[in-house]
């Protein structure tokens, strides 16, 4: 990419720059930061909230006024931050800095999987399907190869200092490696290669290549985040970062080593198996947990879940899971049975409102909005409870619903929670 940007750009990213340190340096976000810290090392308080705007950036969306692609990309990480302040007022921190990854060329597989992609009536490519490259997974096998990577150190820091350059004097230009966030999703990656009903149908015929399968996937993972570790390409993610499905990784317990050479135990994980939903407890003990374990026992801190149900598999094997810190609660799952489990543990209880009240229609209904948020804050009832608004699509022409929501769970956590 070429870094060169128009003078005009310049001085407009400075402007957009200091505004976004502005409300940084508000008291409240200090405030924020001491509670995210103490909510996340178990220290009594209220619940954290926070609603994720990646799904529904499109209905808020402000054009971007810059021309170049590297100013666009300043500019939007910087719009990013501004909005959520702007917009929800929950409990994210507005960051004093912006962050680039490495430029690392990662290929799983040995193999392409195409994919085939639907349009909805905005023109969103939100529907799509994986063109599976294994057709039968005992003899395909042989086609996939170990995963290969290689990372640009002179183009990574070209363009980190070509960022400071232009807002590093108001802004941290920080390098941030995000594998942790979405990298580790093992059955996703099943689902890629082969497919939801071959893959169900393989745990029965052929449970010993389902294992080969999950061995497979699982070690190249291993290897490939080792492989970070070891070229020092891991960030720390103890503090103002994505750590989990949409919370914050704000944490004492996490040090950076005194050496500087940052590991995997030293760092939060995200994983799920949001694909195994339609196996048994059992089975997924068998074919799936050993696999995810394997991978938690690398880190340090864990979040697990997403989407899927974890009261069906609760006691089953998940409840020891490594080093699990959070667990999502999805709209999906028993809250009351997950409270009763997780009351007097360690285990935050990640809930993730159903993203209907936010999602449908224009209008927003307080009342089944309380009434249902009020059935999660007597389940979670004695937990270390957050919320976290999720696969919200659309806010149905109405962006004041957001602010709302977190103003009216806020009033009832003043009001209930003890």
């Amino acid at each position: 990419m070429n870094y060169k940007i128009e003078k005009w750009e310049r001085e407009y990213l400075r402007d957009y720059a200091k505004k976004q340190l502005e409300i940084a340096n508000l008291p409240i976000m200090q405030e924020r930061i001491k509670r995210w810290y103490d909510h996340n090392e178990n220290k009594k308080g209220k619940p954290m909230i926070v609603i994720e705007l990646a799904s529904f950036k499109d209905d808020v969306r402000i054009p971007l006024k810059t021309q170049s692609d590297f100013a666009r990309n300043i500019e939007s990480a910087i719009q990013n931050n501004i909005q959520i302040h702007e917009l929800f007022d929950d409990d994210e921190v507005c960051p004093d800095s912006i962050s680039f990854g490495w430029d690392i060329k990662y290929r799983e597989f040995g193999v392409d999987i195409p994919v085939k992609k639907s349009k909805d009536a905005l023109g969103r490519e939100i529907g799509f399907e994986y063109q599976h490259p294994l057709n039968d997974l005992e003899q395909d096998f042989h086609i996939l190869k170990p995963f290969t990577y290689t990372v640009d150190r002179s183009n990574s820091f070209a363009r980190l200092e070509a960022a400071k350059d232009i807002v590093g004097d108001i802004l941290k230009v920080e390098m941030e490696n995000g594998f942790q966030r979405w990298g580790n999703m093992i059955t996703q990656k099943v689902i890629q290669l082969i497919g939801m009903e071959k893959w169900m149908i393989a745990m029965i015929e052929t449970p010993e290549i389902v294992h080969k399968l999950m061995d497979y996937l699982t070690s190249n993972l291993i290897s490939y985040q080792q492989w970070l570790q070891d070229e020092g390409l891991l960030t720390m993610n103890n503090g103002n970062h994505y750590a989990g499905a949409g919370s914050r990784g704000f944490t004492h317990e996490l040090k950076k080593p005194a050496d500087g050479h940052i590991r995997l135990k030293d760092l939060w994980v995200n994983v799920n198996s949001q694909e195994s939903t339609g196996i048994s407890p059992e089975m997924y003990k068998e074919f799936v947990f050993p696999y995810i374990d394997r991978v938690a026992k690398e880190y340090g801190m864990v979040y697990y879940g997403c989407c899927e149900a974890v009261h069906p598999t609760w006691d089953t094997c998940l409840k020891d899971l490594s080093n699990l810190r959070k667990v999502s609660i999805s709209p999906w799952c028993d809250e009351q049975f997950m409270g009763e489990r997780l009351r007097g543990t360690k285990i935050i209880y990640s809930r993730k409102p159903s993203p209907h009240f936010l999602g449908v229609g224009y209008d927003f209904d307080d009342d089944e909005y309380k009434k249902y948020m009020l059935n999660t804050l007597n389940a979670a009832k004695g937990c270390n409870l957050e919320i976290i608004y999720r696969d919200v699509y659309t806010l149905g022409g109405n962006p004041s619903k957001a602010k709302r929501a977190v103003r009216l769970l806020r009033e009832l956590i003043d009001k209930y929670w003890e």
